[in-house]
């Protein structure tokens, strides 16, 4: 069992009708293996085995047509499952009605939006997206994918007059702020307090030592844990990130502490439920 408590803040999910295709899909965008199946049940046995109090879930829209569907699959697997989720919300920047669709999610309770700029092939400074973060801005926090060398879509260059333009707009830069691009975003990204970041689909691919340079960049209030479920096991995650020689502190923070604020989650009840999932393993 872990020191404390642990929310994954990057957990894709599918229907069971579609979650094969969708699993096989994103590993071949990517070229990986994927070592989970992309199945709620899924997520909930992982999530039990390794110790994860609590998930952020989503999908991604491929289509406006999507939206609404997918925000409602989301919001009712969080509402089988209120202790274990919390929910984000697709938009699509081709929709016809984004402030609708925002309204929409907002309605079935979901606490921020996902973009993924390279899947939906529509760049983070493109002007199809201005209206979703007008309407965000001092609403609803913003994760969306960032960074990959094939593309020019959700890279630095993309990103920043968006930071610059939107400084109420709380923005989770996926990936450490840059799949594949680390170097870049370090480069880039200093000093904007709108900024935060995940761990996630990032760990597996550079050494201790340069994610221990990206949690000191960024600085640990800005940095959550996370895994992308269904790419990665929670398991190894977790192990790298005790692998940085953070104190107990800074660990809370990236763990637990900052999503609570970010996404306003109830802190109280995570740690209630913390001690509960410890007190049922007899630990």
């Amino acid at each position: 069992m872990n020191n404390c408590p642990i929310i994954d803040c990057h957990c894709h999910i599918y229907p069971e009708k579609i979650a094969e295709k969708a699993v096989a899909g994103i590993g071949k965008f990517y070229d990986l293996d994927m070592h989970c199946d992309g199945r709620l049940n899924s997520l909930l046995e992982q999530s039990k085995a390794y110790g994860i109090t609590h998930n952020l879930i989503f999908s991604v829209a491929t289509t406006p047509k999507q939206v609404q569907s997918i925000n409602s699959f989301i919001a009712e697997s969080v509402a089988q499952n209120k202790e274990q989720f919390t929910g984000l919300g697709a938009l699509h920047p081709d929709s016809q009605d984004i402030e609708g669709d925002i309204e929409h999610l907002v309605e079935l309770g979901l606490k921020g939006v996902k973009l993924h700029p390279d899947v939906q092939g529509v760049a983070i400074d493109d002007k199809r997206c201005i209206k979703i973060y007008e309407l965000c801005q001092g609403r609803l926090p913003v994760l969306m994918h960032t960074g990959d060398k094939r593309y020019n879509l959700s890279n630095p260059a993309n990103l920043l007059p968006i930071l610059n333009d939107f400084p109420n707009l709380k923005v989770i830069g996926a990936h450490f702020g840059g799949y594949s691009i680390w170097d870049d975003a370090m480069a880039n990204y200093k000093g904007y307090k709108n900024l935060y970041v995940d761990t996630s689909s990032s760990l597996a691919f550079i050494p201790i030592e340069k994610a221990k340079a990206l949690v000191e960049f960024y600085g640990v209030e800005r940095v959550l844990f996370a895994t992308d479920f269904p790419m990665w096991k929670a398991n190894g995650e977790i192990e790298t990130v005790e692998k940085l020689g953070l104190s107990e502190e800074d660990k809370r923070k990236i763990y637990f502490e900052n999503a609570c604020e970010l996404f306003g989650i109830d802190r109280l009840k995570i740690e209630n439920k913390f001690k509960k999932d410890k007190k049922a393993l007899g630990v």
